[in-house]
């Protein structure tokens, strides 16, 4: 019964239509007309997914990732860096007693008074005092200062002497100030201390007495520890070892110590004290650390002056650690400068990919896939932007000048050949100059570098608005539109720009790859987008150095390939777009 019902009900449901029925033809519209097209379209599937990679990549890699675009990497390792430097000395040093000080102006006063001057003695006058260097030997001079102690009177046959404000004068001084005076002498020695007389008023005399205040020589002491800084700067310690080298003599005493000298020139002694211990190195040499806070050891300091005495060009050294190091000497202008290989901070730069780094570092020790995700950012906004800079120029320009015509239209014409009479890639290299010699901040320099690619590309979206409105205005709907009474604005971008807008849209997608590209040979130049900024023109900029093109792929091929495949994305999606706008498309 079920199978008989069934037959007679099949006539009812399987109504035949006619050819001509409406019914029989599934109608779209015509935006559905043109998705369908698109989507038919493999190369437009293609690129779509390409933007679509590349925009993740940019925008989301960048925030997943866990380092900045201008984060520095570091790696501790051994590098030859400078450790020490030391020079021999031809200029004096001064050590003053105790108590005592010397002025600038009595140092430049007795440097210049021994240069070419010879004699056991040399006078001189500064800071309105009078001093006598006394030669003890070559570059070694100790130098007396003149003292007021008193003014001297002669009263006929009396003598009469009389002390300065706080001094005292002993009566065989006295006695021997009134023999001096008499006898007509303006000098006299008293126990080893000499004295002068200078003529003051009428018949009196100034009684002036010459002590010791410093020594002059062109010798390094070198304490050899800490215990020993105070005894190795002691004037009489000094004073006393030097005369004692000069001598010859083996063995000097200073503050009441005895010590052991063991002369190795004229200008290399080593002291010791009644134990052996070494106290201090005499030196012509002084050697410094390049490192402010670091204290060079004694016998580092006594190895690298005997190196240079030998002048060997490098020697080996026990530090503290027991560890045998090597040093390197070398001259630079004319002085020696000590290299070693010390453990040290150092920019990661050109590292190997690995799992923290991906795709390595770059000359900037900075991670590379780090600055490819942000560089991405750079890229394509810069492609946006500027096509949205010349479209809005452009439809403005193209807009006006398609629709009112006539002599309006001539002149906004010229005015567009003059712009595309422009050379394009000088004005941008002469911008980029300009912005490089100025030193514009790099955000405000993508600014005005986006505003000028902008300014410079529209013309070819003006002409082609301009040709789409001098066939548009013409037809029925813009009759229509002029008999209502629209305003003409109105009728420009509310009627006729819409229609061209299609057109446009695949214009634009097309172009961008070019925009694009354009931004990524100024970078390459090195006249874009300027560090800490990134973009993939930018990085494949590190290509240009012989090393990073044949050793570091990592850094250069990644950035190229983004921007190809960018480059193609957006040309199939403005392919797939310009087949499906188009109507007479069968697909």
């Amino acid at each position: 019964m079920s199978d008989i019902k069934n037959k007679a009900m099949e006539p009812q449901d399987q109504e035949q239509l006619a050819l001509d029925d409406g019914r029989r033809v599934k109608v779209l519209s015509p935006g559905m007309m043109v998705f369908k097209r698109f989507i038919r379209n493999k190369l437009a599937i293609a690129g779509i997914c390409i933007l679509v990679f590349m925009f993740t990549f940019s925008f989301l890699g960048g925030v997943i990732s866990p380092y900045r675009q201008d984060q520095v990497f570091y790696k501790v390792d051994a590098a030859n860096k400078e450790y020490a430097g030391a020079v021999v000395n031809t200029d004096y040093r001064f050590t003053t007693v105790d108590g005592s000080t010397l002025s600038t102006m009595v140092r430049a006063t007795f440097n210049s008074q021994v240069k070419g001057k010879e004699g056991s003695e040399i006078a001189f006058t500064a800071d309105k005092n009078t001093y006598t260097a006394k030669k003890i030997d070559d570059g070694f001079y100790v130098i007396t200062a003149g003292e007021e102690l008193g003014t001297v009177t002669l009263l006929g046959k009396i003598v009469d002497v009389k002390p300065a404000e706080g001094k005292e004068i002993s009566a065989e001084l006295q006695a021997a100030a009134s023999s001096a005076i008499s006898s007509k002498q303006t000098a006299f020695e008293l126990d080893g201390v000499s004295y002068t007389l200078t003529k003051d008023i009428g018949k009196s005399y100034k009684l002036s007495g010459m002590s010791e205040v410093a020594l002059a020589s062109m010798l390094n002491f070198d304490a050899a520890g800490n215990e020993y800084k105070k005894t190795a700067a002691s004037y009489e310690f000094r004073r006393n070892c030097e005369t004692a080298m000069h001598a010859g003599e083996t063995s000097f005493t200073a503050d009441g110590v005895e010590y052991a000298l063991e002369i190795v020139s004229e200008t290399d002694a080593a002291v010791r004290n009644a134990a052996g211990e070494d106290v201090a190195k005499v030196s012509n040499i002084i050697v410094n650390p390049v490192t402010n806070g670091v204290v060079l050891p004694a016998d580092y300091k006594e190895a690298l002056v005997d190196a240079i005495a030998n002048k060997k060009t490098s020697f080996e050294y026990v530090n503290a650690a027991g560890e045998t190091e090597k040093h390197t000497i070398t001259m630079r202008a004319n002085n020696y400068v000590i290299y070693t290989m010390q453990q040290t901070y150092l920019i990661d730069m050109y590292s190997k990919p690995s799992a923290a780094h991906p795709l390595g570092t770059d000359d900037h020790g900075m991670d590379v896939l780090t600055r490819l995700m942000y560089g991405g950012r750079i890229s394509l906004m810069v492609g946006f932007i500027v096509m949205i800079l010349e479209n809005i120029i452009g439809i403005i320009v193209g807009g006006v000048s398609g629709y009112f015509g006539g002599w309006v239209d001539t002149l906004l014409m010229r005015f567009v050949d003059l712009f595309n009479s422009i050379p394009y890639y000088p004005m941008m290299i002469i911008a980029g100059a300009i912005m490089d010699s100025f030193e514009v901040n790099p955000y405000l320099r993508l600014y005005m570098m986006m505003a000028i690619m902008g300014i410079m590309g529209w013309t070819g979206v003006a002409r082609v608005v301009r040709g789409q409105i001098l066939s548009l205005r013409e037809q029925d709907f813009m009759v229509a539109t002029e008999a209502t009474g629209i305003k003409v604005s109105r009728r420009i971008f509310r009627h006729l720009v819409p229609n061209v807008m299609p057109l446009l849209i695949v214009q634009a997608t097309m172009g961008l790859g070019g925009i694009i590209l354009a931004e990524a040979t100024l970078s390459f130049l090195g006249l874009g987008i300027k560090y800490p900024l990134a973009s993939w023109g930018s990085i494949i900029n590190a290509s240009s150095n012989i090393y990073v093109m044949t050793n570091c792929w990592h850094i250069w091929i990644p950035a190229g390939l983004l921007i190809v495949l960018t480059v193609l994305g957006f040309n199939f999606v403005g392919d797939g777009l310009r087949d499906a706008f188009d109507p007479k498309m069968k697909r």
